[in-house]
């Protein structure tokens, strides 16, 4: 995996800036699909069946939506804010399917800050190798205090 800043351990709240941005860039592997279907129980056929994707709409098998997410935790637990974040909650919107093979790219951006709760809000936004949207969001995280 590629991230695109240095990340941190820990971040204060205070220096949590608005237009602040952390990526990671990773490529889809065949063991990452088999892998996370492992771990969570979905073998359904579009993601661990080559012969029944090959007739779908997809025309080949496809990554789970949540893999591709769930770097955004990534960004969230390692980036912005970093350890003392508290991921909330996440907006999701799928837009694209991400196949085997392909690279992705997440960002977040912090749009907003609640300072009374400790809030930062980020934009959430997940490309393939194309630059097409694959996933689009907004996160919602806490900082916690040491």
């Amino acid at each position: 995996m590629v991230m695109h800043r240095e990340f941190v351990p820990e971040r204060a709240y205070e220096s949590i800036e608005i237009g602040e941005t952390a990526s990671i860039t990773k490529t889809i592997t065949e063991s990452d699909v088999i892998n996370y279907a492992g771990i969570i129980g979905d073998f359904n056929p579009l993601h661990a069946n080559s012969e029944y994707a090959k007739t779908s709409m997809f025309e080949e098998r496809i990554c789970h939506g949540m893999l591709t997410a769930s770097f955004i935790s990534t960004l969230v637990g390692c980036g912005i804010p970093g350890k003392n974040g508290l991921y909330l909650s996440q907006e999701i919107k799928f837009v694209k399917p991400v196949k085997i093979g392909d690279t992705i790219t997440a960002t977040a951006e912090v749009i907003e800050k609640i300072d009374a709760k400790r809030r930062i809000i980020m934009s959430t936004i997940i490309k393939n190798q194309h630059d097409e949207v694959v996933i689009d969001g907004k996160a919602v995280a806490m900082v916690m205090k040491k």
